[in-house]
């Protein structure tokens, strides 16, 4: 049997008063329940030319600098994640299709996927990172400066290593090795700017430096077996071709204890036995928070672009006994990390 006292609406029983201010929060929260249903999604191409410890901490610490200033993927940031897996074609192919793809911007990671964006002509923010020298790679104008604006459409983060410094220092540690040997590929502009300065400083020191040019990781096994019997040492640079198979090398140079020096701190830990460098991470990170910079309305070419300048020297220990080498304890208490 139907009630005869039928509900009526909340607002029927309010006071004016009441039914005025229920109306104004219902707008006050309208607005934001609405944005966040319709924020913008940023869609972000990033082209790396390896996979490697170096690197891959660099995109990590990209996507982390740019998660701190808001902007965190699944929630208003997509990536479109690229690798070149080491070839020069393939970074070009992939430069093409992410352009074509027209994200909002593009994170370039280390010198060969930042040309080959830079190649294709677009004006699509780019933000590069692990890059040694961005002038001599075409990327910022040659009277633009560290830490000024390029007034173009890239900025981005250097990776400039301290060569000199780093090669007196682990010279130090094998005072014996009069002979060095060091893996680079030619077509990475970054590899030959320190190879110069690697030549300098090897002259300077009186030291010998042996030179094996490969095109690909997979050569990096060969590459370091041609150095034994003629090294006593060997250094790298920050080439990603030697380092995306630093594995390969390590090997060699514990069957032929050969001690093995690198540039970057995530190398160490491959199996490297020192290193005075960059933490990768932090390279990534600044990066991000640049481009944050750009999501929100800056132009990147008023963003200065600039390097890292904050360096660690890493031990491993471990490494070193492998490699035959009594670590000098000046070095280990200079230290900031030893690994064992």
């Amino acid at each position: 049997m139907p009630s005869h006292h039928r509900s009526s609406p909340a607002h029927m029983h309010l006071t004016p008063r009441r039914q005025l201010l229920a109306l104004t929060i219902a707008t006050v929260l309208a607005p934001a329940t609405s944005w966040a249903q319709t924020q913008r999604m940023y869609r972000i191409g990033v082209t790396k030319i390896v996979s490697h410890a170096a690197l891959d901490a660099d995109e990590k610490g990209f996507e982390a600098g740019l998660a701190s200033a808001g902007f965190k993927e699944g929630v208003n940031v997509t990536y479109l994640r690229r690798n070149a897996q080491g070839d020069m074609a393939t970074a070009d192919t992939i430069a093409r299709e992410l352009v074509a793809e027209k994200p909002d911007l593009i994170h370039a990671i280390a010198t060969p996927t930042a040309q080959a964006v830079m190649r294709t002509g677009s004006q699509i923010a780019l933000i590069f990172s692990s890059v040694t020298d961005p002038v001599r790679a075409g990327l910022v104008p040659a009277n633009s400066a560290p830490g000024q604006k390029t007034g173009t459409h890239v900025t981005g983060l250097s990776d400039p290593w301290p060569v000199r410094l780093q090669f007196e220092t682990y010279a130090r540690a094998v005072p014996k090795a009069k002979t060095w040997g060091t893996i680079y590929n030619p077509q990475e502009s970054n590899s030959l700017s320190h190879i110069q300065i690697m030549r300098d400083t090897a002259k300077g020191l009186g030291l010998t430096l042996l030179e094996v040019t490969i095109k690909r990781s997979s050569e990096v096994g060969e590459a370091a077996a041609s150095l034994v019997g003629k090294v006593q040492a060997i250094t790298i640079t920050s080439d990603n071709t030697t380092v995306a198979n630093l594995e390969a090398l390590v090997q060699v140079c514990n069957q032929h204890k050969i001690a093995l020096f690198a540039g970057d701190t995530d190398s160490v830990a491959r199996g490297a036995m020192m290193a005075y460098g960059l933490d990768y991470f932090l390279v990534g990170y600044s990066a991000g928070r640049k481009a944050a910079l750009v999501l929100k309305g800056i132009k990147p070419g008023d963003v200065p672009w600039g390097p890292v300048e904050k360096f660690s020297l890493v031990i491993n220990t471990r490494a070193a006994r492998a490699q035959g080498v009594s670590m000098p304890p000046e070095l280990l208490a200079r230290a900031d990390k030893v690994i064992d």
